[in-house]
């Protein structure tokens, strides 16, 4: 089935049948605590390892914070990849998105992983702006940090994907006085780009969605024109919804005019195809280092 019918597919069904369909724990047996215990456990050791990682604020809301990890390269200014939790944006926070770290800032880049308000204490207007903010922070002070700010690359799981390519889509960027050309690339990994299928369900409820939220924070309902390059992936163990959600803004990237690399990771589930992004050796963690090189060529 093409990726359009499947992206269609949620309009025949009820508001229960969408909530399984948009459970990505439905797949394994609905226990992820596994997987919540190894991102924090892992963060923990990348903290541990990484010579020199500070805490910032970026915000003046609580948990308007980041973690930043400076290369172990020496040769100027480095890349920077920025990475957004998952959790439906109401879960998991900055100390458990730490454990891509080392295998990047031993490769000569560094590593920022940024913590946003979580629902139903922030709408998801208010997560997107957080989030925007935190890169413009990054942009900002990248002399300070050691940064180049032509090749920051933003990263994001699940709903961390949703929010990544709201920071990287085009048009907001004028309006805080910055280059449209903030992001140089993303990583966009088992996401959710057109909210209208989780509208009615128990998903949802923190985050009162309104009509309006569907059409101004959906990346795939807005012009997409000048996206910077990207990778979208997701895991073989995913729901079909899960993975038509990837295919459709794969697709629409595409006809955009944006290059864009799209691939299934076999055995792989919505939990922990997010480790993929610390191995620099994988399928996804290739292609990010592609997109690197092709940033210093430039």
């Amino acid at each position: 089935m093409e990726a359009e019918e499947l992206a269609a597919r949620w309009r025949e069904m009820s508001p229960e049948e969408r909530e399984e369909a948009y459970s990505p724990s439905s797949c394994i047996g609905r226990d992820y605590s596994q997987f919540v215990a190894a991102y924090r456990d892992r963060s923990a050791e990348a903290r541990a390892c990484v010579a020199g990682w500070c805490e910032y604020r970026y915000g003046p809301a609580p948990s308007e914070r980041l973690d930043f990890f400076p290369t172990a390269g020496d040769g100027g200014p480095a890349p920077l990849i920025v990475f957004i939790h998952g959790g439906y944006w109401q879960e998991l926070s900055k100390e458990d998105s730490s454990f891509p770290a080392p295998a990047w800032v031993d490769r000569g880049m560094a590593f920022a992983a940024i913590d946003h308000t979580l629902a139903p204490e922030a709408s998801l207007a208010e997560i997107v702006a957080e989030c925007r903010r935190a890169v413009l922070w990054l942009y900002e002070n990248a002399g300070d940090l050691g940064v180049d700010p032509r090749r920051i690359v933003v990263a994001g799981s699940s709903a961390g994907a949703h929010l990544a390519a709201m920071v990287a889509v085009p048009g907001w960027q004028q309006g805080v006085g910055i280059p449209g050309n903030l992001v140089a690339a993303t990583v966009l990994m088992s996401g959710i780009f057109d909210l209208e299928p989780l509208v009615g369900t128990l998903i949802a409820e923190p985050l009162c969605l309104t009509d309006l939220d569907v059409t101004g924070l959906s990346p795939a309902r807005l012009p997409l024109d000048g996206f910077p390059p990207s990778v979208i992936c997701w895991g073989e163990v995913e729901t079909d919804e899960f993975k038509a959600q990837s295919g459709m803004f794969d697709g629409l990237l595409a006809a955009a005019g944006t290059e864009v690399s799209s691939f299934e990771v076999p055995d792989r589930n919505h939990f922990d195809v997010v480790f993929e992004l610390a191995d620099t050796g994988s399928r996804t963690g290739r292609a990010l280092a592609s997109i690197l090189g092709q940033l210093e060529e430039a």
